[in-house]
């Protein structure tokens, strides 16, 4: 076996329960850590398959969280239902939501090609691909609904950067202290932006990009198509700029997507979704300096959120 120290880290039932999943003169060969993830520990195993040739799955495994049952007891839900639909995401090979097999929950899946893209080049490409990507989750009307969404923060709760806009942190908290607006319930990915998005990129043709995956099923949720768009603009806000995470808004719109008719019900989930994101900053922003954007450090995307959270409620209307 590859990989022998890293190998090492996938605990010795986790590699039993994942060994009787594979076919019948199948083997582990190789394991790879893969770099990304926030809560999960991930990683991709080469199998050796009986005709010589390999596959490979991915291990993903919760270590000491809190949810991890629901989590992937949702996750494995969601992929069992993308399967067919042409929303290209993982298949699910097993679960084990409760450790009752493994030294931990553990879901295991299968590897699509593609990767992680979070470079400022190329996003002008990039943007309308993901805003379609979400269109076509939206669209899915599965027979059985995936419960509700959860919020992610309160008025309470927000952290606001140092010095950050009191003024407009201020008037954003109050929004979100509202009731929430009514809306038309879609079936959402609920962690939809870049980081869980997979690209194939052609290294002559860069136009010539395409999605290969969505991945990280974990909070799929029911609730108002805005509240997905407004976690990717947001995300891509940090990532990018503000214009870019406003940019995505109209995107979404340009492919085809319906959000709230009223400017005041879109500033809702707009500002509701960028203030949970003042909770985590550290967390979301750590990520992003693995993969080598090392500019992105904790104080400069707070400046960045802090940037966006002014412009939204700058905004006109």
């Amino acid at each position: 076996m590859t990989n022998h120290d890293e190998a090492a880290a996938v605990r010795p039932l986790t590699l039993a329960w994942v060994s009787r999943h594979l076919e019948d003169g199948e083997r582990i060969v190789g394991i790879e850590v893969l770099r990304g993830g926030i809560t999960a520990e991930m990683r991709r195993l080469t199998i050796s398959m009986r005709d010589g040739g390999t596959r490979d799955l991915v291990l993903r495994t919760f270590v000491e969280v809190e949810h991890a049952e629901d989590w992937l007891s949702r996750e494995a839900g969601a992929l069992t239902l993308l399967t067919g639909t042409g929303v290209p995401a993982p298949g699910l090979v097993a679960v084990d939501p409760t450790a009752a097999h493994c030294e931990h929950p553990s879901l295991l899946m299968t590897h699509l090609a593609g990767r992680t893209v979070l470079d400022d080049e190329g996003l002008e490409t990039r943007l309308p691909l993901l805003a379609r990507q979400l269109v076509a989750i939206h669209a899915l009307r599965p027979a059985e609904r995936p419960r509700g969404y959860v919020a992610l923060t309160t008025a309470d709760t927000v952290v606001v950067p140092k010095g950050a806009d009191a003024a407009a942190w201020a008037a954003a908290i109050d929004v979100i202290r509202r009731p929430a607006p009514p809306y038309e319930g879609r079936f959402l990915h609920r962690d939809f932006q870049p980081g869980n998005v997979l690209f194939a990129v052609p290294p002559p043709r860069p136009a010539g990009v395409r999605i290969t995956a969505v991945v990280d099923w974990a909070k799929t949720s029911w609730g108002p198509a805005d509240l997905d768009v407004a976690h990717c603009s947001a995300n891509l806000a940090l990532l990018h700029g503000p214009a870019w995470g406003l940019r995505f808004t109209e995107a979404y719109e340009e492919v085809g997507g319906v959000l709230a008719a009223a400017a005041s019900e879109r500033l809702y989930w707009q500002v509701r979704d960028a203030l949970a994101l003042s909770e985590e900053v550290q967390l979301v922003a750590r990520p992003w300096r693995e993969a080598g954007r090392t500019e992105l450090t904790t104080r400069a995307v707070e400046q960045r959120l802090d940037a966006y959270v002014t412009t939204l409620m700058n905004a006109p209307g």
